[in-house]
């Protein structure tokens, strides 16, 4: 490679590093932005989520003239319906994000998705035949315990945290078997349920119930910007996922549980007690593991040459699948 080549390599990385830091961190401080429309309710927070994610999404794809995609997709009546599906997973998801941040909860989101990677490895295993490890099945275990441990010991099952995890999982366990590309996926997930949002937030305003207009005017530019902070982080994490190894995707997707759990604990004092701590540690432990039985499989598919003397590929499997997920946008 050429020193102009390589120079241009090293521009791209950089570039995506940071881009891929600024979309973790985006998710990661994010609940510091529905808090500030706390005096608003998560079911029509929601709805304008739908509303302004695709109008910037229309945007988005105009500016990239991606609608042939779009249109090929709604030609197949398969990834139609799995869009349909994704759209109702993805809508359970965000409701309770926002409600439960809102509801003084930051610390159970937080534990939602430090939970997630491995809901999704055992989730493929029961869906995808995808075999488990002892590692993966050492790091479910330990999860689970972890679980267990809050239920009991701190006196509260962790449903918040386990039905993010859960509805998260599904979300992109269905868009692995859908096959649509992330943004014109999300355009249609958002589409399709944009009339239900739209028929909920006249039915507000009939109400005298709607927090938007020129009596609400802060609230409403903030409602409206919910589709630029739905939607630019996606354009980010997709410059780092083209120009950045999976491997090191993987590892910074943990940047947003991690500042999601700082600010929980330190910016708005949520308890942490003992049985807080026991369950986060055993987590972290479980993940620990996990990421490590990842990075080996890794190295050791890296050695495999292939018989003209060239690395192979790494196989998918490899990868964290939550930072495969949102890969192909």
């Amino acid at each position: 490679m050429s020193s102009t080549g390589s120079a241009k390599a090293d521009e791209h990385q950089r570039s995506a590093l940071i881009a891929g830091l600024a979309a973790f961190l985006a998710w990661g401080l994010v609940p510091v932005y529905w808090k500030m429309m706390r005096a608003v309710p998560a079911s029509e927070i929601l709805a304008h989520r739908f509303v302004w994610t695709t109008a910037f999404l229309v945007l988005l794809l105009s500016w990239q003239r991606r609608w042939p995609e779009v249109v090929a997709t709604m030609r197949s009546r398969r990834a139609t319906l799995y869009c349909v599906a994704t759209g109702l997973a993805i809508s359970v998801n965000w409701l309770l994000f926002i409600w439960a941040v809102n509801a003084n909860r930051i610390l159970e989101t937080s534990l939602g998705y430090f939970i997630n990677p491995l809901v999704n490895v055992l989730l493929g295993a029961i869906f995808l035949h995808e075999r488990l490890t002892r590692l993966q099945f050492a790091s479910v275990m330990l999860a689970t315990i972890g679980v267990l441990n809050l239920s009991f010991g701190y006196g509260e099952f962790p449903w918040v945290a386990l039905v993010l995890a859960t509805s998260f999982a599904i979300y992109g366990l269905l868009r692995k078997l859908s096959g649509t590309a992330a943004i014109p996926g999300m355009f249609l997930e958002t589409t399709m349920l944009l009339p239900v949002a739209i028929v909920y937030l006249l039915f507000l305003e009939r109400g005298g119930n709607l927090f938007f207009g020129a009596d609400h005017a802060w609230i409403s530019v903030l409602l409206i910007s919910t589709g630029v902070i739905t939607g630019l982080p996606l354009v980010w994490f997709g410059h780092a996922a083209r120009h950045l190894q999976l491997t090191t995707v993987g590892f910074m997707q943990y940047i947003a549980p991690s500042c999601t759990f700082f600010l929980g604990v330190f910016l708005y004092n949520e308890p942490f007690t003992r049985a807080h701590l026991i369950t986060f540690t055993l987590i972290w432990v479980a993940l620990a593991i996990f990421t490590a039985d990842a990075l080996m499989r890794w190295r050791s598919s890296r050695q495999v040459v292939a018989p003209t003397g060239a690395t192979g590929p790494v196989p998918e499997s490899t990868i964290p699948r939550a930072a495969r997920e949102r890969i192909e946008l």
